[in-house]
């Protein structure tokens, strides 16, 4: 019996189809890149002090060093930013010991920005909350998404949900620019999070169910992530040459829309076309292919190939007493529950680090543009580290190897002495390039791990788990004020947890994707190989 990529590995491994499915893909990736690390530039905090209706409007000027206190910030003695001195009732030059809020407003340096939303908003001093809340908001639209993605992916497909999504990412984008209130603003950027997940997850189940097994993995990490690297490495060069945030999200949103066009060229999943019975529809999808790649498809490609397994998805459908999955599905068997479970345990911990560490990199000093670049050379060095890896190492030994590294790296940083805050610095940079890479691997092993009939909804659940991390992640880099060792000490130590963990995953490279429930591989542990068998043979019949 031939299952569908046997059936149709007459389309070849690399045509015209293939590459254009590739390219067109990948592209769509890009805007993420800068949707979701626009704020380092848009939301950032510019040196201010109070107003002093008394004196020059403009930043600074001698006549505040006598009406503001002043305050140590980083080694370096600066104006207060949320207090100055109460000036007396019979005098505008002379000030009491005695301080007071910023009655008047602020005074915003414009050295860097001609405007950010906290310049805009006065978004400092009891209401600086409201600036880190936003990325709050924007992770928790992401964790809304990730629920519902993948059961609307799996239920009306991946294209259509693909499209709705990017499209709509895309239009609100333009929309934030003209938020004129911190509360819109929030709303926005939180439907924009749900519209970035989803697009993403299907964007990502799509590809994986279109191309060939050798392409699959370099779609999710090359593809996917040089992608990404790119439009991350496009906004610090707009942010450089446009200061005024409203401009700036102009000007990013309007790179977005050039690729509404390339929406024509992407086909619905075959695969999944397969699962909801509609088979002519796959095969005109699969003739079409064949065409573009020149080549001439055999006359009877479902009964030859897709019979038997069309006539097994019909009786899984009849055995479970319904003709669609919900998520309850993902934790049913054996199986599948513990791939779930584990498979999002290390979505948390990879993502927390990941944001961890980036959070606290945008905290380094220096200019936040050339930081910025060279964070984005490191995603590009990261995503090419992995895929090199993957080549030529199986599943099994890329992860836990590379979660290992990361932590033991993070976790040296203990033993460095405080004068070496170069060593310090390096370690932890590395320890980012690794967990880049991870990142979108868990992309390609995840989709893998999961059968096609709840895929997308596996990967939402994964990216729901995602979405705990990050949103733990900007406290864990909090506590770094307190404690510089101990982000270092946390990160380090669930990266080895979860790498070890890890060791317990099926090998998928160069494996058939599975279709069914049943399909799904058990997990490698010293349990009774016999058992595991028997349990799998009984979960097929489900």
């Amino acid at each position: 019996m031939k299952d569908y990529e046997e059936t149709i590995t007459f389309l070849g491994e690399w045509g015209h189809f293939q590459r254009m499915v590739f390219f067109v893909l990948s592209l769509s990736y890009m805007n993420n890149g800068y949707m979701s690390l626009s704020m380092v530039f848009v939301a950032d905090t510019p040196p201010h002090h109070c107003r002093v209706p008394s004196l020059n409007r403009s930043y600074g000027g001698l006549g505040y060093n006598l009406s503001i206190p002043t305050e140590e910030l980083k080694g370096e003695t600066i104006l207060s930013r949320c207090r100055r001195y109460t000036e007396q009732e019979d005098s505008d030059s002379v000030y009491r010991n005695d301080t007071e809020d910023c009655l008047d407003g602020w005074v915003f340096s414009k050295d860097r920005y001609e405007s950010t939303i906290v310049t805009e908003w006065n978004l400092v001093c009891d209401d600086a909350w409201k600036a880190p809340f936003i990325l709050t908001v924007f992770f928790f639209g992401m964790l809304v998404g990730s629920f519902g993605s993948g059961l609307l992916s799996d239920r009306y497909g991946r294209k259509t949900l693909f499209v709705s999504a990017k499209t709509l990412q895309i239009v609100l984008s333009l929309l934030l620019a003209f938020s004129n209130s911190w509360e819109m603003f929030c709303v926005v950027y939180f439907v924009i999070g749900l519209m970035t997940i989803s697009s993403s997850c299907s964007c990502f189940v799509l590809g994986s169910e279109l191309l060939s097994k050798s392409a699959r993995e370099s779609f999710g990490i090359l593809g996917f992530g040089l992608c990404y690297a790119t439009g991350y490495t496009i906004l610090p060069l707009f942010a450089y040459f446009i200061r005024d945030r409203r401009t700036l999200q102009i000007g990013l949103s309007l790179v977005g829309f050039l690729y509404i066009p390339f929406f024509w060229f992407i086909p619905e999943s075959p695969h999944w076309l397969i699962t909801q019975g509609r088979l002519q529809e796959a095969e005109a999808i699969i003739r079409a292919a064949a065409k573009r790649n020149g080549i001439t498809p055999p006359e009877d490609i479902f009964q030859l190939g897709l019979t038997s397994d069309t006539n097994a998805l019909e009786t899984e459908y009849k055995s479970s007493g319904q003709d669609k999955y919900t998520w309850l599905d993902l934790v049913k068997t054996t199986n599948l529950r513990n791939i779930t479970l584990i498979v999002a345990t290390i979505w948390i911990t990879v993502s927390l680090t990941y944001y961890g560490l980036s959070f606290n990199t945008s905290n380094l000093d220096g200019d936040p543009y050339r930081n910025c670049l060279i964070s984005a050379a490191t995603e590009f060095l990261g995503y090419t580290m992995v895929w090199l890896s993957t080549r030529y190492a199986p599943r099994r030994f890329v992860l836990p190897f590379a979660l290992v590294l990361g932590g033991a790296l993070l976790l040296l940083i203990q033993l460095v002495p405080e004068e070496l805050s170069g060593l310090t610095v390096t370690l932890a940079m590395t320890g980012r390039l690794i967990v880049t890479g991870i990142y979108v691997f868990i992309y390609v092993y995840s989709a893998e791990l999961f059968p096609t009939v709840v895929r997308n909804m596996g990967l939402g659940v994964s990216s729901m788990s995602a979405r705990i991390g990050s949103g733990v992640s900007p406290y864990i880099a909090h506590i770094g004020t307190y404690n510089k060792m101990l982000p270092f000490l946390l990160m380090g130590t669930i990266s080895i947890f979860s790498g070890v963990l890890s060791l317990l995953l099926p090998e998928t490279k160069n494996e058939k994707l599975p279709q069914l429930i049943g399909q799904v591989k058990p997990l490698r542990c010293c349990c009774n190989k016999k058992s595991s068998v028997q349990t799998n043979s009984l979960e097929g019949a489900i």
